[in-house]
């Protein structure tokens, strides 16, 4: 046991004390919110203006295209057809709208073109579409003699108000929110699961390459050399995310104080009128929205977040320790590493395409409670609500799991520790575990 300590001991050490763990530690926050807001900012950039020629033979519709930020419709229904094709061939306007002379209308809606050298946006196309349609709808139903004003004003526009059956509003939305937080967590698990699995093969891969695990085995068991480097790698990480969450609920507490969420149950007048301020001044959407945030299972977020990294890396890092131990160059490891990765990516596509609709759905919770995606999956599902005890068996599950998985991988990594010069296949990894 004081081997391991000591093995722990020094990956730990060896770990925290890199310059690189160090600067990303404290950077890798402001990357994130610097990559958000520069995706924020793109998204609000103004596209370059695209002209469109419109040629309508009918003259019906080109009125009701109408200029914007980003597109300029001109209206060259008088200019010949085959001038205006070579136009597009030359690149003068970026599309041309054709609208044929078809008296009948369900004719004339399947026969209308759009010309251009390069495929349109599917949403460009919907709205050209959809002002097309409405302009026929409307001059069919003059057509049947219906008034299309009445038409207009009998349309309803249904907004349905959330409220909690404790008589409280609730949000639109919120789902979203809880997702995208889940989310998170479960993108980030996947993330350093990856990233701190790849520090322990480089580890093993460099001592077995500088021919050092000759020495280290000769004082220490692999078993305890592999198991030294998994933890001591994932208590790097474990210090790590602690700092990020620390970072992280302080900045949550400094918005909730700027922006007067009252968060606990303290009354008073002034409290109230220091509320009511806030209110007024930045709006009681947005304070609702920071005061549920608050309301979620933020303490069960936490710990599950810190014991689904921690089964989920010890987990995967065994793999990657065995992979290590039996190949002599990372090149070499490329094709054991994709059967590891896949379990992960299909965690975080099972999380957003059912969490997200049905939380606790069957879907859903087997694959929270299979150990490979429960990491991913079940950190989707905690914002939602997640009974304890299921909670309780995915992690027993995991780590039963890891246990086994260990035991399996120490027997590569025995063999293939001390193994050099040849490639190995997945029938000779076969053949060390059964040594």
């Amino acid at each position: 046991m004081s081997k391991l300590l000591l093995i722990i001991k020094r990956e730990f050490i060896a770990k925290v004390r890199n310059k690189s763990f160090i600067v990303m530690t404290f950077l890798s926050p402001l990357l994130f919110i610097g990559i958000g807001v520069f995706v924020g900012y793109l998204s609000n950039m103004k596209a370059d203006l695209k002209t469109i020629a419109i040629h309508d033979e009918t003259g019906r519709f080109v009125n009701e295209f109408k200029t914007d930020e980003e597109y300029k419709y001109i209206n060259l229904s008088s200019v010949d057809l085959k001038i205006l094709k070579d136009s597009i061939v030359k690149e003068s306007y970026e599309g041309l709208l054709v609208i044929p002379k078809i008296e009948d209308n369900s004719k004339l809606q399947k026969s209308i073109q759009y010309i251009s050298n390069d495929s349109p946006g599917v949403m460009f196309v919907s709205d050209l579409e959809g002002i097309i349609d409405k302009k026929i709808t409307s001059e069919n139903f003059q057509k049947q003699g219906l008034d299309t004003l009445k038409i207009n004003n009998a349309k309803a526009n249904v907004s349905i108000n959330l409220t909690k059956a404790s008589g409280e509003e609730a949000l639109k939305g919120l789902n979203e929110i809880k997702i995208a937080i889940g989310g998170a967590y479960g993108y980030l698990i996947m993330m350093f699961i990856i990233i701190y699995g790849n520090m322990v093969m480089r580890s093993v891969i460099e001592e077995k390459t500088s021919r050092i695990i000759e020495v280290i085995i000769s004082s220490v068991k692999p078993f305890q050399l592999m198991m030294g480097k998994i933890i001591g790698t994932s208590l790097a990480g474990i210090l790590q995310f602690l700092i990020w969450a620390l970072l992280g609920m302080t900045a949550m507490f400094i918005l909730s104080f700027v922006f007067g969420v009252h968060m606990g149950a303290a009354s008073g007048e002034q409290t109230q009128q220091a509320v009511e301020i806030a209110q007024k001044q930045m709006g009681g959407q947005f304070q609702m929205y920071i005061k549920e945030l608050w309301n979620l299972p933020i303490g069960t977020i936490l710990t599950c977040f810190i014991m689904y990294f921690i089964g989920g890396y010890f987990l995967y890092s065994s793999f990657y320790a065995s992979i290590g131990a039996a190949v002599d160059n990372e090149t070499d490891s490329q094709q054991f590493l994709l059967p590891i990765i896949m379990p992960l990516i299909l965690g975080v596509y099972i999380g957003f395409f059912t969490v997200i609709n049905d939380p606790h759905g069957t879907i859903a919770t087997v694959f929270s409670m299979i150990p490979l995606t429960s990491p991913i999956v079940m950190m989707m599902r905690i914002p939602f609500g997640v009974p304890w005890w299921q909670i309780a068996l995915s992690v027993s599950i995991l780590f039963g799991t890891f246990l086994g998985v260990v035991w399996f991988a120490s027997k590569i990594y025995r063999v293939g520790i001390l193994m050099y010069g040849k490639k190995p296949t997945w029938k000779e990894l076969y053949k060390w575990l059964k040594y």
